[in-house]
């Protein structure tokens, strides 16, 4: 795959998927601490979302980068639009702001962003929760 080539299939992920969130691994599988948070943060409000493991290509990082002008990793786009990394995505989340831009209910149970235990590698490619 050319460098043009994963910039194109990363926008059209972009596009094709309402919430799509680039990250370390898998939901299933984490490679990262953050990409952990970030996903736990996503699967706590029960939304669908489209996840893509940046990691066994560096151009994806690169090109990923280049389209978002964000250079930490996770990112979340939600319709097309970039909302940040694993900071601003737990600070959203913890406010309910996170939730709103969802259009779903904010848990009542969890004050803070959840937690959990990230396996040290996952599966590649692009894991689609939408259906």
């Amino acid at each position: 795959m050319t460098n043009d080539e994963i910039k194109t299939f990363l926008q059209q992920a972009i596009d094709e998927n309402p919430v799509m969130l680039f990250m370390k691994g898998t939901p299933d599988q984490p490679a990262c601490g953050f990409s952990m948070r970030s996903s736990a943060a996503l699967n706590a409000l029960g939304v669908k979302y489209a996840a893509l493991d940046i990691l066994p290509d560096p151009r994806i990082r690169e090109e990923l980068s280049a389209i978002s002008n964000w250079p930490t990793i996770p990112q979340l786009f939600v319709n097309g639009k970039l909302v940040g990394g694993c900071d601003i995505m737990l600070e959203m989340y913890e406010s309910g702001e996170l939730a709103g831009l969802l259009g779903v209910e904010q848990p009542e149970d969890e004050p803070e962003a959840p937690l959990q235990e990230a396996p040290q590698s996952g599966p590649l490619g692009l894991e689609n929760r939408l259906g």
